[in-house]
């Protein structure tokens, strides 16, 4: 597939192994053949231990392990990853790392948040934020702008199937990686897992998400480094407490001209008009939050 203008990874959704054609009866009681997301299991291993089950669409299954497991603060940043072995008929992916690993504790303590299929996170939610201040990058609001409107007309699986969530890792006014799965947290983690294996800095980043802006994606965001994080749904206050504490950007209801900032707004640069900016039409974009 050719990527779309500016992505380095985008959605494919004509790649077949991610959806399935069903066949179902519409309000008029006509057949009618759909779309529909493919979910199946992935098991991941940090070395010899089993760690979770996640529910997936099942690509980059490299990138959400690595990712996961950085982001439950069990792969550390510089930690030397000596091999990543993916078997696609047992649906298990393995991360091998140099050292020893001690994540037993966390295996045990867990805690059960709001994110949808897996939605649990290993340990103290809030171990790594003390002493976090993220760095206080200004914001141009055209950025927020081109940004909304280049993802929301994206050929992904979302516009192809619905079910799914997207987000997408920016660097100013351009989408660079767009990764969608059936739990918003999974899509992190494979943003998080490629920008870990690859050795991509996070404190000139935006991520862009299309779910709530829960405390967990605070979180994952601020541990990830990254200052900025935006969606076109709305906020939990817990999520804006969080992105306060941390001097995250917290920027919701994105749609047309409109946005809400609530937390970070001092650092919003008002470089265009809002009244120049189109209204979303409710026909185009992305389908209404599921």
């Amino acid at each position: 597939m050719q990527l779309p203008d500016d992505y380095i990874i985008a959605p494919d959704p004509t790649a077949p192994r991610l959806t399935r054609t069903v066949s179902g009866i519409d309000h008029t009681g006509a057949r009618t053949d759909i779309s529909v997301v493919e979910e199946r299991p992935l098991t991941i291993y940090l070395n010899a231990q089993e760690v979770v089950t996640a529910m997936t669409i099942g690509d980059y299954p490299e990138f959400l392990a690595v990712g996961f497991l950085r982001n439950q603060g069990m792969l550390a940043d510089g930690e030397e990853i000596t091999g990543i072995d993916y078997d696609e008929e047992l649906e298990v992916v393995v991360v091998r790392t140099a050292s020893q690993t001690t994540y037993e504790e966390k295996v045990k303590k867990k805690t059960r948040t709001s994110g949808c299929a897996v939605g649990t996170v290993f340990g103290d939610m809030m171990e790594g934020l003390v002493g976090l201040t993220l760095p206080a990058v200004p914001v141009k609001t055209s950025w927020l702008y081109t940004l909304a409107h280049q993802i929301n007309t994206t050929p992904s699986l979302y516009l192809e199937a619905g079910a799914i969530h997207g987000t997408v890792l920016c660097q100013g006014d351009k989408p660079l990686v767009y990764m969608e799965d059936v739990g918003r947290h999974n899509a992190v983690d494979k943003i998080a897992g490629w920008m870990m294996l690859n050795g991509v800095p996070a404190e000139d980043k935006i991520l862009y998400t299309t779910g709530r802006l829960t405390s967990e994606m605070v979180i994952k965001t601020a541990l990830m480094g990254i200052p900025v994080l935006a969606s076109r749904s709305g906020f939990t206050a817990w999520g804006v407490e969080i992105a306060r504490q941390v001097g995250l950007t917290c920027i919701g209801r994105m749609r047309g001209k409109r946005f809400v900032c609530l937390s970070g707004a001092e650092r919003l640069d008002w470089d265009v008009d809002p009244d120049s900016i189109p209204e979303e039409s409710k026909r185009s974009g992305r389908k209404a939050a599921e």
